[in-house]
């Protein structure tokens, strides 16, 4: 029998994303609401990809790094 862990390798990318994106908008100021007015995103997408219960999508990841002012990869550096 083969013993897998619990925590998918994705839920863990989401994850490191997510506690990423949460530190750069903080850093910049800025509330979920404010950030996703900026990345024209809903404030509730931008909570659930913080809290890793959703995965971002490429164009959704590209429109929170240009509205937080980082890089696409200065987001994704530490997966």
């Amino acid at each position: 029998m083969l013993c897998f862990p619990v925590v998918s390798q994705h839920s863990k990318v989401s994850k490191i994303l997510g506690e990423t994106i949460r530190a750069k908008r903080i850093k910049a100021g800025l509330s979920q609401e404010k950030l996703a007015e900026k990345a024209d995103l809903a404030r509730n997408y931008i909570g659930n990809i913080e809290r890793a219960e959703y995965k971002v999508t490429v164009e959704a990841l590209a429109r929170i790094a240009k509205a937080l002012g980082v890089r696409v990869c200065d987001l994704v550096a530490k997966l």
